[in-house]
């Protein structure tokens, strides 16, 4: 008995022994695998760092460039804002409808207008023409090419107009 009870014991150990080896194999796999998913993961992680090192560089490119013709464009629109004060100031037009002069300048529609200036679209429709009517216009297309004609001519001949 004494001899069935330790081949048993030694029959429980081997199995034993077995399945922790077979067990280890699965984890072993289960390890390499998490490692190339790892190795997959940080080659991923290293090109989007990359790209976003790229883009970083890119978006300061565009500031950089938006900065500079923000400055050479200043001088040109703060005598463009001058001017067309002065002929807003010629047509004597009212606070109101300098104000939606310029709003239709920017490209603004009527009710866009309202909303910003807290009238009804009416309103702003109404004081639109009168700006184009104290202006001597047709309408806004007209008014915009009246302060624009001369900035889009080429450099020599707007000097020379």
């Amino acid at each position: 008995m004494e001899i069935s009870v330790t081949g048993l014991a030694v029959v429980g150990a081997v199995v034993f022994t077995v399945r922790l080896r077979r067990q280890a194999a699965v984890l072993g796999e289960r390890a390499e695998v998490a490692e190339q998913q790892a190795e997959t993961w940080r080659g991923e992680a290293e090109q989007l760092r990359g790209e976003a090192d790229s883009l970083r560089d890119h978006l300061a490119d565009v500031r950089a460039e938006a900065e500079r013709w923000r400055a050479e464009a200043k001088e040109a629109l703060d005598g463009l804002g001058v001017a067309i004060d002065a002929q807003f100031e010629r047509w004597s037009l009212s606070s109101a409808e300098r104000e939606v002069g310029l709003l239709l300048l920017k490209g603004l529609s009527h009710q866009e207008i309202a909303d910003v200036r807290g009238v009804s679209e009416r309103t702003a429709r109404q004081q639109a023409r009168a700006v184009y009517k104290k202006a001597g216009l047709s309408g806004r297309a007209e008014l915009s090419a009246y302060f624009l004609e001369d900035l889009l001519l080429p450099q020599d001949q707007a000097r020379r107009g």
